[in-house]
């Protein structure tokens, strides 16, 4: 049943500073009784009661930090973790059907990891480790065995590409990827000129400062235009405003607006285009 449903005025307590407090204020939330979820449940979905969405997300917030703890070993703020779980509780709340015959919990917990997962992976690097569905998945699944294996050997590596059905080179990338580590682009602050680590961009090439480099394209760009202009005016009247009006023009014309003007088939005003297109390939090849 559609019913409009919007969680937009929902706005339970989300971690700020005091972590301690807001985790001690969660887990004073009474839980739920499956007959009270069942309750407030029906009264969101059929009656699009809003408050009683609000007690539903408030009930679950020590799962959200539950789940959050789980994720400590990624260097990450426990608190941002927790406001990302929580926006996956609100859609799980918004999506859930009270007729399943499940309760919320077991149903929040792919949208409440959903959202933890796409933030880890967004901020656990500065270049994105994972992209792919596939990525992912080995991501966290490799994440997770290597905190009992350490570094794999080429046992282990097999042993954890046949359990999560891929090839053991692709958990030998995925696995280089965890163990890299962002590098700053600049000198740190307090480095001197003359010692410490150099940053990256002192290796790299300005070609734009290179005179003759500059020179040499710039001369390359006008003999290509000059002998464009050559082949170009080397063709019939016709040839030469088929090929402005299609490509040389701010207004560009259609096949069918030049076949109009010269009375003949959009196809004929394509093989006239691809002839002439032929014989200035053949001029600047030359």
């Amino acid at each position: 049943m559609e019913t409009g449903k919007n969680l937009q005025l929902i706005n339970p307590a989300t971690p700020g500073r005091d972590l301690a407090g807001y985790v001690a204020s969660a887990n004073s939330i009474a839980v739920l009784t499956p007959e009270q979820e069942k309750e407030l449940a029906n009264q969101y979905y059929y009656e699009n009661n809003v408050d009683a969405a609000r007690q539903l997300v408030l009930a679950h917030l020590r799962f959200v930090v539950h789940m959050a703890k789980s994720y400590s070993g990624y260097g990450l703020s426990q608190a941002d973790l927790i406001q990302e779980g929580n926006v996956g509780l609100m859609k799980a709340v918004k999506r859930f059907n009270p007729e399943v015959g499940v309760r919320l919990v077991s149903f929040a917990v792919h949208w409440i990891k959903a959202e933890m997962h796409e933030y880890i992976l967004r901020n656990w690097r500065i270049v994105k480790i994972a992209t792919t569905k596939a990525q992912r998945k080995l991501f966290f699944n490799l994440r997770s065995s290597k905190k009992q294996l350490g570094w794999l050997n080429n046992e282990e590596t097999e042993a954890v590409a046949e359990d999560l059905g891929v090839d053991a080179k692709v958990v030998r990338q995925m696995e280089g990827r965890m163990s890299a580590y962002d590098m700053s682009f600049d000198v740190e602050v307090d480095s001197e000129d003359d010692s410490g680590h150099k940053a990256p961009s002192y290796c790299l090439e300005d070609k734009g400062s290179d005179v003759a480099i500059k020179v040499e394209n710039d001369e390359w760009k006008e003999t290509t235009n000059s002998h464009l202009r050559l082949a170009i005016s080397e063709l019939d009247d016709r040839s030469q405003d088929i090929l402005k009006s299609r490509w040389l023009s701010d207004d560009k014309l259609t096949l069918h607006d030049l076949a109009e003007k010269y009375g003949v088939s959009a196809e004929r005003i394509r093989q006239l285009e691809k002839a002439a297109m032929d014989k200035i390939k053949i001029h600047m090849q030359a």
